[in-house]
């Protein structure tokens, strides 16, 4: 390397961010994502077999998507090339697939295709990977923020392993901002820092499993104190951070994962973490229509007869975001959600239902017994329809011992939770009223 090239190659490194820089070199500095690039893990074993095949890379941001697909490449000797879905269309994916052709039969060299946020890519621009995904010409690499099952197309997914990203753990962030303090060469290292412990915990909990984040406020805490040591506290680094905008997609996977939380949150009568992510999705625009509904359905299907004010409260709910709108809404939200997580919960009426649908969709469709026959009507009397009806309150207690049914089945079994327990021990004396005229019958025969 010459002189000048020594000296753009500064400047270009000088420009870079400490994020970018402190990337890994080599698989071994890898940090995070252990669940698939662990010892022994997929990733790992198809990295040692020389057989990655095609990849969906899915996950949030600073996750090291990017970084873990060039560090394959490397490991693999595959020549590295990018394209991204935003700006490419299908004459740019043909030219680089036949370049890919070129390079494999002249020289055996492999290539790995990187495509950021492949999720943009149209069917038709996915369609033309195929041929040369299945022929092995390209190991194909994509990255995307969605959920691939919904975003990607089926016959993309079902020739691709799909691996999950997560966050970045707060010990993996410790780590990383640790390494970057202290490296002279890629790193901040060549300054005098003094990196206090309540900075590093605040840098590893603020930064949402985001390593950019993290480095990027250690960072701009440094380079804006001229003079050394640096010392590097809380407050230096909680200036360097920017509000993070809430990762939510209405029509995407954020939406259903975060409902999904919610419900089973509330279900779970962990009344904190219900407010958490009714939060979340507040903040992400969610639709407070779509929220209030949700709860409606939830006051029956998990709470039900346990506590019966619970379905008109979420009706009043329902009904108080509607003339209130945001941002006041969010008090009827948040006093309706903490009232369903503390509420006695019971499925017995939901169980109920769907056995009784799943008879009936099985074929096991009783006739309507012909004293409960509508009898209101011009010649009813002649079929026998009412015939032998007996009205429930003409008896002292409202409970008449007649068939309804034609069967004996039990689909309602109250939970000895809340007011259900009442009813349980109130349906056991109507259960046993109701079977006298059958066991009258079965005891004169």
């Amino acid at each position: 390397m010459s002189l000048f090239d020594a000296v753009e190659e500064g400047h270009r490194r000088q420009a870079q961010p400490l994020a970018y820089r402190m990337r890994p070199q080599s698989l071994d500095e890898f940090v995070g994502q252990r669940h698939f690039l662990g010892e022994g893990k997929l990733l790992e074993r198809l990295v040692k077999a020389d057989r990655l095949g095609s990849l969906v890379f899915y996950g949030p941001p600073g996750t090291g998507k990017t970084t873990l697909a060039h560090l394959l490449a490397k490991e693999t000797q595959c020549h590295y090339q990018t394209l991204s879905a935003v700006s490419s269309g299908v004459k740019e994916v043909r030219h680089v697939l036949d370049e890919a052709r070129d390079r494999l039969s002249a020289g055996g060299q492999k290539t790995l295709l990187f495509i950021d946020e492949i999720h943009r890519f149209s069917k038709a621009q996915q369609d033309v990977l195929l041929p040369d995904v299945e022929e092995g010409i390209v190991t194909l690499v994509g990255a995307t923020t969605e959920n691939p099952f919904f975003s990607l197309t089926n016959a993309l997914v079902s020739r691709s392993r799909v691996f999950q990203f997560e966050p970045l753990s707060e010990e993996e962030i410790r780590e990383l901002i640790i390494r970057a303090a202290q490296d002279p060469d890629r790193g901040l290292g060549h300054r005098e820092i003094e990196l206090k412990p309540e900075a590093l915990e605040f840098l590893a909990a603020a930064s949402d499993g985001d390593a950019r984040r993290a480095l990027g406020a250690l960072e701009i805490g440094v380079l804006s104190t001229p003079q050394d040591p640096v010392r590097v506290t809380r407050e230096m680094v909680a200036e360097s951070f920017q509000r993070k905008a809430v990762t939510y997609d209405r029509d995407g996977d954020q939406h259903y994962d975060c409902i999904s939380a919610l419900i089973k949150s509330v279900r779970g009568s962990d009344v904190d973490a219900a407010i958490y992510w009714l939060a979340r999705m507040l903040e992400g625009g969610e639709e407070v229509r779509f929220l209030a509904r949700r709860m409606v359905i939830l006051a029956s299907e998990d709470i039900g007869n346990a506590d019966p004010h619970a379905l008109p409260l979420a009706v009043a709910t329902f009904q108080a975001c509607e003339f209130v709108g945001l941002p006041e809404c969010q008090l009827n939200l948040a006093q309706l959600v903490a009232y369903l997580a503390c509420a006695p919960k019971s499925n017995a009426a939901t169980r109920a239902i769907a056995e009784a649908r799943e008879d009936i969709q099985k074929g096991r469709v009783q006739p309507v017994p012909v004293h409960l026959r509508d009898r209101h009507y011009d010649g009813a009397a002649r079929l026998g329809h009412g015939e032998g009806y007996r009205y429930a309150h003409e008896d002292s207690e409202g409970i008449v011992a007649q068939e309804y049914l034609g069967i004996e089945k039990t689909y309602y079994r109250p939970v000895p939770r809340g007011f259900e327990a009442e009813l349980a021990d109130r349906l056991t004396d109507i259960r046993q009223k109701l079977r006298e005229p059958r066991e009258s019958q079965d005891g004169s025969d």
